[in-house]
């Protein structure tokens, strides 16, 4: 998705007030106002993930009880048997084995599976599908703001967290908007040393002390987040990177004083080909995503209690394989929960079949829940929104879109 790039991290200090060293982006931490506890003494996380590519959620979570899937998804499809079973959910659903943290999640009731799912966008743009998924209207082009940054608009003050935290080199449209955000991103490049960094600090000591002071905390900032095990590695592939990301988000997200709300973007997910079933590139791709979630379990402690995770992507594929093992842009797919807050151990769908009379353009997985209402529903029981504010702020016109109800424990 193009974003203008000077609307691509907002921060609580002037844009002149924050360097890239090295290649490293910071900001100054020290403005970030504190996260003030709810009454109830929960201290509530929210990461957002986006998918980008449209996630097959048929592969995923394999609807291996409806007697059309394997005859649709022909080579790609998945089984609870042979040599790479998937891990079977309930008597309909089974999970790509590629997620076995996911799986022991789901088992443990801290993660859920919202299938059959999709936003109002019916066409097949990535492009407009990717704009509706983080704008939250029901139409691309609409405007330049995202839903999880009108939603920080809205918290009660002094209340609810009040800033962000965008991963990537880029702030995700999800996050763009008038609510302060703080940027980080994992670095590629060799870091300037400790020696000319505190030189630097040194120098603007005596011409701005403003600016020394948010480049110092920047640099503390980058070390919280990065660590020596979090060092750029030679041949790190996609799985390893998406780890990578996970685990300094989580630690920037686990501090006292650290953002309580983030949000981050994988690339990558449009398997028209080649897509390989139990084994191939989407099982790589879905091992990153699955190391990822670990990693924000592990990361966030004992903070993992009160977290959700939501895994969103812009749309689905077609129910029917290609002819090069792939898949082509469809519809309805699936949206992930997970985290110590979610009430989960379940698959959550109002099942629409799989029969040639019942697929949404006579090609795809038939939508049955609104993405909107699924967000809507974590957003009113774990950061406390009310329904109106969802429906005419943070979601415009999408008052037909209940929240949910009962995702969060």
């Amino acid at each position: 998705m193009i974003m203008d790039c000077c609307e691509a991290s907002r921060l609580l200090v002037p844009s002149r007030r924050a360097l890239l060293l090295g290649g490293a982006s910071f900001a100054a931490w020290a403005y970030l106002p504190k996260f003030a506890r709810a009454a109830e003494g929960r201290d509530p996380r929210l990461v957002v993930i986006i998918l980008r590519g449209a996630l097959d959620g048929l592969a995923t979570v394999a609807p291996v009880g409806d007697p059309d899937y394997a005859g649709l998804h022909g080579a790609i499809a998945l089984s609870t048997d042979g040599p790479h079973a998937a891990t079977a959910l309930d008597g309909f659903f089974a999970l790509h084995p590629a997620m076995p943290e996911f799986a022991r999640m789901y088992r443990d009731k801290h993660a859920a599976v919202i299938h059959a799912v999709a936003t109002p966008y019916r066409d097949r743009s990535h492009f407009d599908g990717q704009d509706v998924l983080e704008s939250g209207f029901a139409g691309p082009g609409r405007v330049q703001s995202g839903w999880l940054n009108r939603a920080l608009e809205a918290l009660p003050r002094g209340e609810r967290v009040k800033s962000a935290l965008a991963v990537g080199p880029t702030t995700p449209l999800v996050l763009r908007g008038a609510a302060p955000t703080v940027g980080w991103a994992p670095v590629a490049l060799p870091q300037a040393d400790d020696d000319t960094a505190m030189r630097l600090v040194a120098l603007y000591q005596h011409r701005d002390v403003a600016l020394a002071s948010a480049l110092s905390q920047g640099l503390q900032l980058e070390k919280a987040a990065l660590g020596d095990d979090m060092k750029p590695k030679s041949g790190a592939n996609g799985a390893a990177a998406m780890r990578q990301v996970a685990r300094g988000a989580a630690k920037l997200m686990a501090a006292d004083d650290g953002p309580r709300i983030g949000a981050l973007a994988f690339d990558g997910w449009d398997t028209h080909a080649n897509e390989g079933g139990p084994v191939g590139r989407l099982a790589q791709l879905l091992g990153g995503l699955d190391g990822a979630l670990a990693e924000f379990e592990n990361g966030l402690g004992e903070r993992w209690r009160d977290t959700v995770v939501v895994v969103a992507t812009e749309f689905g594929r077609t129910a029917r394989i290609n002819g090069t093992e792939g898949t082509d842009h469809g519809t309805g797919t699936i949206a992930l929960l997970a985290g110590g807050a979610v009430q989960g151990g379940r698959v959550i769908s109002d099942w629409p079949s799989l029969k040639p009379a019942r697929l949404y353009d006579g090609r795809d997985l038939a939508p049955t829940t609104d993405l909107r209402a699924v967000l809507k529903g974590v957003l009113a029981d774990h950061l406390g929104l009310g329904e109106r504010v969802l429906a005419e702020r943070v979601f415009p016109g999408s008052a037909t879109a209940k929240p949910m109800k009962a995702l969060i424990a």
